[in-house]
């Protein structure tokens, strides 16, 4: 038996202590014995030990969440909406199933089981989440662009340039932008999922360089707020007063060009729990546009972000496709630029004519580019009204105020 009792403080005192009673335990005690009471103190020692420190030792992924189920009393139906289905969760626990990253974030965010505990021992040749081609990322354009540090004609020194440009985007990994499924893509064709990540990087990497000065409250951002917002359009440089205002709610906003394979407009990001980002790429360089895709994200942040979804991407040509919370964000967004009862009472709604545009755009206190933007999308006819959208103008607009 040990010369002494001690508390345990090391995985070597753990191991010797478990000795101890393996020991113990062979010669079956009297509880009132010296080696009874022994036994008593050495399996409170372990015990507390086992309580406070229980994740150090990082164990299996499997014996870590079972370990969870049996401290919280789950059953394999409570860890569907982590893992993805009652399947899903018998093939895991009965290792016939590596875990994705998004099971391994669900599985740390919901039950609180330490990520690195999820991750190690994870066969990377099992799981596509994992395998990531360093190739496929768009380099020649990343270097167009300034965003790497290094490059030359060697594809083993441009993969670690990649890796590098990525480094910054820690502590969120690489993997868990290219392949995580608590993200929403609005597109008619297949984007590049190697640009995308790509961008997402740059994206959150500006916005982390610069962030805001104050926390977001989400309760801020309701109806009065967004129309506060849009009303901002009458300004030359509306643009960026509603930028700034947002970042001064805590909202970052990065402007940045999407990547060839990409087709977006715009993006809401949630980093963390109160750190939210919308990216926007002013692909079509318009005014209207502009204020539409911003409304869009914004409409994504208030209604969607942060519960099963976050990010959003959105390609803003592609018309309703089916999914409630583009529909939702699209209403939203429509009805704050452009209230329905206005737009109904309103000769804008029938006519294609200057005057109209420019009447309705002065009640509503609004940039007469919505009011033709509006027009233009209900009529489907984007050839009309041209010089009321604003083409060129935005662009610009960020670049001569060096924003970003």
């Amino acid at each position: 038996m040990m010369d002494a009792l001690k508390t345990i403080k090391t995985q070597s005192d753990y191991e010797k202590t478990l000795a101890e009673i393996e020991k113990l335990l062979v010669h079956d005690p009297e509880p009132d014995s010296k080696e009874g009471e022994a036994l008593k103190i050495l399996t409170l020692l372990v015990e507390d030990y086992e309580k406070n420190v229980s994740w150090k030792f990082q164990p299996d992924p499997i014996d870590a969440i079972v370990f969870r189920m049996e401290q919280q009393n789950l059953s394999q139906r409570d860890l569907v909406p982590f893992i993805g289905s009652r399947s899903k969760v018998s093939e895991v626990l009965s290792r016939k199933r590596p875990l994705t990253l998004s099971m391994i974030k669900a599985l740390h965010n919901g039950l609180g089981i330490p990520a690195e505990s999820l991750i190690q021992d994870q066969d990377e040749t099992k799981s596509a989440d994992f395998a990531i081609e360093w190739e496929r990322f768009p380099v020649k354009d990343m270097l167009k662009r300034g965003w790497l540090k290094q490059f030359s004609r060697a594809s083993k020194d441009n993969v670690e340039a990649v890796k590098k440009f990525f480094d910054e985007l820690k502590p969120i990994p690489l993997v868990q932008v290219l392949y995580r499924t608590s993200n929403h893509t609005r597109s008619a064709r297949k984007m590049d999922q190697y640009a995308l990540a790509a961008w997402t990087a740059r994206v959150i990497n500006v916005a982390s360089k610069n962030p805001p000065t104050v926390p977001y409250e989400k309760e801020k951002v309701d109806d009065d707020f967004m129309k506060a917002l849009v009303r901002l359009s009458v300004f030359d440089d509306g643009p960026i007063l509603a930028c700034r205002y947002l970042k001064e709610q805590g909202v970052s906003i990065v402007i940045e060009e999407h990547l060839p394979g990409t087709y977006l407009d715009g993006s809401a990001i949630m980093i963390k729990q109160d750190r939210p980002v919308i990216g926007l790429t002013l692909r079509h360089n318009r005014i209207d546009n502009f204020w539409f895709s911003l409304m869009h994200e914004l409409a994504h942040l208030r209604l969607h972000l942060g519960s099963e979804i976050d990010q959003f991407y959105d390609d803003l040509d592609v018309d309703f496709q089916g999914d409630l919370r583009e529909d939702a964000a699209d209403a939203l967004a429509s009805e704050i630029l452009i209230p329905k009862d206005i737009w109904k009472k309103s000769p804008a709604s029938k006519l294609k004519m200057p005057d109209a545009v420019l009447s309705l755009a002065k009640t509503l206190g609004v940039h007469p580019a919505i009011v033709a933007g509006r027009i233009r999308h209900e009529t489907g006819d984007f050839r009309i009204l041209n010089k009321f959208v604003g083409h060129g103008e935005v662009r610009k607009l960020f670049e001569s105020k060096g924003w970003n």
